[in-house]
């Protein structure tokens, strides 16, 4: 991976690592479509997309008696922001609810289920499939991205209610925080 220079800001190297990953999702684009055949986009506004991203989600990091997981970080919630966020590249918004269609079709194909219905010795082999190839990976990697940002986030975005990632991981957040008036999109922006 190259390194930042001195000079270089964070928002020239957020789109250099954007533009690699469109380029990567580009070319992988390809290869999926000869592996299963043509897909069928998910609508991001589909119950069905929304309820095969929480299913991942929740096998991705799932709760535990001493651990905050998907669910109560709130990750679908912070992932449904993001696909409507306009800061948000738009084939990265639009390759989330995509990326569920595909796992739909391979869960379908494999198990004759549709993902959420799944054991999780079922998801896990389906995700290991997904991942092994090269779109599938920037898929689970993007949702793992988000997961962790969720768990990080401060709360006014939607994921990490009462700071609950932060007291899990023991972390002093930096004040001030953003509140309902001070969130990203609604600052001016040059």
């Amino acid at each position: 991976m190259t390194r930042t220079t001195p000079r270089e800001s964070l928002a020239e190297l957020k789109q250099r690592l954007l533009a690699r990953r469109h380029f990567l999702r580009q070319a992988a684009g390809g290869s999926l479509a000869l592996l299963f055949g043509p897909v069928t986009l998910a609508d991001d506004t589909s119950s069905n997309t929304w309820q095969t991203l929480d299913a991942v989600l929740r096998h991705l990091f799932p709760s535990e008696p001493d651990a905050p997981g998907a669910n109560e970080i709130h990750a679908l919630a912070y992932l449904r922001r993001i696909t409507k966020d306009p800061f948000i590249d738009s084939d990265e918004r639009a390759f989330i609810p995509r990326g569920a269609g595909w796992l739909e079709e391979v869960a379908q194909k494999a198990h004759s289920h549709p993902f959420h219905k799944l054991n999780d010795e079922q998801r896990e082999s389906t995700l290991r499939f997904i991942v092994a190839r090269p779109v599938g990976e920037n898929w689970v990697s993007t949702l793992l991205l988000y997961t962790l940002e969720a768990l990080l986030t401060a709360p006014a975005y939607g994921g990490n209610p009462d700071g609950i990632g932060w007291r899990w991981l023991r972390h002093t957040p930096g004040f001030p925080l953003p509140d309902a008036n001070t969130l990203y999109w609604k600052l001016p922006h040059v």
